[in-house]
C-alpha cells in the first residue's frame, strides 16, 4: 500500500472511529480462511465492520477519538470491530468464537469512552439484545391496558354466570 492509500485508510478509519459507539480488538492469529469468512459474514449481518489493520495505522487513526485509550492493546495481529449501534450483537458473535476457538482471542474494547476488558465483552454478550429489550419494554407498557380489558370483560361474564346459577336453582 502506498503513502496515499495509507493516508486515505487512516482518514476513513478516523471518521468511523469518531462516530463509533463501541469498538472491540481481537487477536485473529490462527483463524483459518473458512472461520474468518464466517466471522466476517456474522458480523456483517450484525451491522458492524470488521477490519484487520496495521497497528501503527490504527494508532494514527485513533488519535483524538475515544479509541485512543486502546493504544496499549495494539500489539501483534489485531483485528478491530467498529460498532455503530447495538454493541451486544457483535459482542455475542465475538464471545462465541473466542469460546469455541482455541486461537481467536479478545483483547479489549471501548464502550463509549470507557475501556472494557475481554471479560467485560463476554459479560456484554450475555445481555439480551436490543430487540429483546424493546419487546420486554413494550409488553410491560401494554400490561396495564391488557389487565384492564380483562377485568372489564370479566364483569359481564360473572353477571351471566350468576344469572344462570339463579335460573338453575329456581328450575330445580
Amino acid at each position: 500500500m502506498d503513502k496515499n492509500g495509507k493516508e486515505q485508510l487512516v482518514t476513513e478509519l478516523a471518521s468511523k472511529l469518531a462516530t463509533a459507539k463501541a469498538t472491540f480488538l481481537a487477536d485473529y492469529r490462527g483463524l483459518n480462511v473458512e472461520a474468518a469468512t464466517n466471522l466476517r459474514k456474522k458480523l456483517n449481518e450484525a451491522g458492524v465492520e470488521y477490519r484487520v489493520v496495521k497497528n501503527t495505522l490504527l494508532r494514527l487513526a485513533s488519535k483524538g477519538t475515544d479509541v485512543e485509550v486502546l493504544d496499549d492493546y495494539l500489539y501483534g495481529p489485531t483485528a478491530i470491530v467498529i460498532v455503530g449501534d447495538d454493541p451486544v450483537a457483535p459482542a455475542k458473535v465475538l464471545a462465541d468464537l473466542a469460546k469455541d476457538s482455541k486461537t481467536f482471542e479478545l483483547k479489549a474494547g471501548t464502550l463509549g469512552a470507557k475501556v472494557i476488558s475481554a471479560e467485560d465483552i463476554e459479560a456484554l454478550a450475555k445481555l439480551p439484545g436490543r430487540e429483546e429489550l424493546l419487546a420486554k419494554m413494550l409488553s410491560t407498557m401494554n400490561a396495564p391496558t391488557t389487565n384492564f380489558v380483562g377485568t372489564m370483560a370479566a364483569l359481564p361474564r360473572q353477571m351471566v354466570q350468576v344469572l344462570t346459577a339463579i335460573k338453575d336453582q329456581k328450575a330445580a
